[in-house]
């Protein structure tokens, strides 16, 4: 019988043993969980050095310049430009600082009530709309719009941590409407869009965009390094005043749009060209895209009764009438199918014979007709092309429209065609046109190049680093016709339909226009365009003034009641700033 004590003792020892062995696979299997550890380590090691190798040394520029940009807030860098000024170098045109707001709300060191409350009264926001703004997120939000040199100023001084300005060019307009549609603007990209800044950019342009800074520290740091701008022709004094009167007319009338005009004949230079509608360049992109438009240069319309005195200065240089010869007035008369008469035939009837100052102050259609047809058609077609009716006059405004006539052989072939160019009805050109046009009679019978332009002028000295250059006067009339139409149509103004153009104490020389507009469905249209031309003085002519209002509503809207009052209150302004003195008594009719 086996010994109880030696037994237990053999099963201890196999417990023992088998515990060892256990121990021993349990160590085995450790180790070897520690080596797949730190070879997992190991690789990942491996991987990840690789990987910094990869970023850095192959990837290292580029990942560089990734992370300046996403660091960098966007920045628009934009073209420095001259500045651009009227005739005595007041501003119109020039480059500021303005600035952007960026807000870290994450950055604050105060509430953002707190904020809210003192940075609201400077940027001109409610203190709710503010608050609003800077809960939207942690960090980059951008305050709307952006913001003045002095506001900048402003913000600086509240010395609020988190808040960010940064600096960039913009062009700016201090006369705000005045002279959109002549100066154009910049857009928010920093590219000219219209007017002079677009015709012009070469020339207004500093610096290229490449070179130009994004950071400008002071406005006063701006501008030319050789301080130089951009002058122009016009007066901003009449400018104003001519706008403000056409803005008049155009309410009172409830018309479409109008523009006013003024030319220094002998030398083309434009002093005023005020345009309705209009529109503040600072704020371009609340505007009506039609504003855009500066139509008195790009769209054309039938001048009517304001070509008249053209007419007659074309017949009188062709020498099939002289001023003394008396023309047969019946009011009215048959061509085919067409039937023309004078505007007041159902008052007046027939005058019978009048003289050709008489035509031009009653602007009787069919004493022009009787005096044209006294010409053949062909050399009346060979005068207007001499006088480039179909051609742009080549004034320095973009977008400039050519007149419209008909064909040669169609002008010629066609009775009626000579007739309705008598009174201006027929064809058509530009207010522009018709400005430069009108300028020949007083300027002695050349054709010059109107022009908004002088130069390019050093501003520490006023001498001109470049000026615009022109083509040279084209002689259209003799000097003896230019007197001869102007004593007629000064006649107009004294006893004619220009009466409301009267001025006292100076001689003025005028014309009205009325002329119904072409609808392209029936031919005319009951819609008018009224018109008229204003020379001065007559003594010693020197200034054109043209208005041109663009359908004026109610039933005495005509070249006599709408443009002529116009055109006095212009003109008296344009006396007085131009120093010119009264006509002597001697002088005076």
């Amino acid at each position: 019988m086996a010994n109880p004590t030696r037994t237990s003792a053999r099963r201890n020892q196999r417990l023992a043993q088998q515990r060892q062995l256990l121990a021993a696979k349990m160590q085995v299997v450790a180790w070897r969980r520690v080596v797949v550890v730190w070879l997992l380590l190991v690789l990942a090691l491996v991987g990840i050095g690789g990987r910094l190798v990869y970023l850095q040394l192959l990837q290292g520029e580029t990942l560089s310049a990734l992370a300046k940009e996403q660091r960098s807030l966007p920045t628009l860098i934009r073209q420095a430009r001259y500045p651009i000024v009227d005739r005595f170098g007041g501003v119109l045109a020039t480059d500021q600082v303005a600035y952007t707001l960026y807000m870290h709300p994450k950055l604050f060191k105060q509430s953002v009530a707190e904020v809210a409350d003192a940075l609201s009264p400077v940027v001109a926001m409610p203190q709710n709309e503010l608050l609003t703004l800077l809960n939207q997120q942690s960090t980059g939000i951008r305050f709307p719009g952006q913001l003045s040199e002095v506001v900048g100023d402003r913000i600086r001084a509240l010395r609020i941590d988190g808040l960010e300005l940064v600096p960039q060019q913009q062009r700016f307009y201090p006369q705000q409407e005045l002279f959109a549609p002549i100066v154009g603007f910049i857009n928010l990209d920093g590219k000219p869009q219209a007017g002079l800044e677009m015709a012009y950019a070469e020339q207004l342009a500093i610096a290229s965009p490449q070179s130009a800074e994004l950071i400008v520290p002071s406005s006063s740091s701006l501008g030319s390094p050789q301080n130089a701008s951009l002058r122009l022709t016009l007066d901003s004094r009449l400018q104003r005043i001519a706008q403000q009167e056409l803005e008049a007319v155009v309410k009172a009338y409830d018309a479409k749009r109008g523009t006013v005009m003024v030319m220094d004949a002998p030398t083309g230079e434009i002093l005023t060209l005020a345009s309705v509608p209009t529109y503040d360049p600072n704020r371009y992109y609340e505007a009506d895209i039609s504003a855009f438009r500066n139509w008195p240069v790009s769209d054309t319309y039938e001048p009517g009764s304001t070509f008249k005195p053209i007419n007659v200065a074309i017949a009188l240089e062709d020498q099939v009438i002289s001023p003394d010869d008396v023309i047969n007035d019946s009011g009215r008369i048959q061509f085919g199918k067409w039937l023309i008469k004078n505007s007041d035939y159902s008052e007046v009837g027939a005058r019978g014979p009048i003289s050709i100052t008489d035509i031009l102050k009653y602007s009787s259609n069919v004493g022009m007709v009787q005096i044209m047809q006294k010409m053949a058609a062909s050399d009346y077609f060979s005068w207007l092309e001499r006088l480039t009716l179909g051609e742009p006059t080549e004034i320095d405004l973009p977008s400039e429209a050519s007149g419209q006539m008909k064909p040669r052989d169609k002008f010629i072939n066609s009775q009626v065609e000579t007739a309705t160019t008598s009174f201006g009805q027929g064809f058509a050109l530009t207010p522009i046109k018709m400005l430069q046009l009108l300028a020949t009679l007083a300027n002695g019978g050349n054709l010059v190049t109107p022009h908004i332009v002088e130069g390019m002028v050093a501003e520490n000295d006023g001498t001109y680093l470049w000026q615009t250059e022109h083509a040279d006067p084209k002689a259209v009339f003799s000097p003896q016709t230019t007197q001869q139409v102007l004593a007629m149509m000064e006649a107009v103004v004294a006893e004619g339909t220009g009466k409301p153009a009267q001025i006292e104490g100076y001689r003025v020389a005028g014309k009205t226009g009325t002329a119904q507009k072409v609808n392209n469905s029936t031919g005319y249209s009951s819609a008018r365009i009224t018109s008229f031309v204003g020379i001065a003085p007559v003594e010693a002519p020197r200034y054109v003034v043209l208005a041109v209002i663009d359908e004026p509503t109610g039933e005495n809207a005509y070249g006599s009641t709408v443009a002529a009052p116009l055109v006095k209150r212009v003109m008296e302004s344009l006396l007085v700033l131009q120093g010119v003195s009264p006509s002597r008594p001697s002088e005076m009719q």
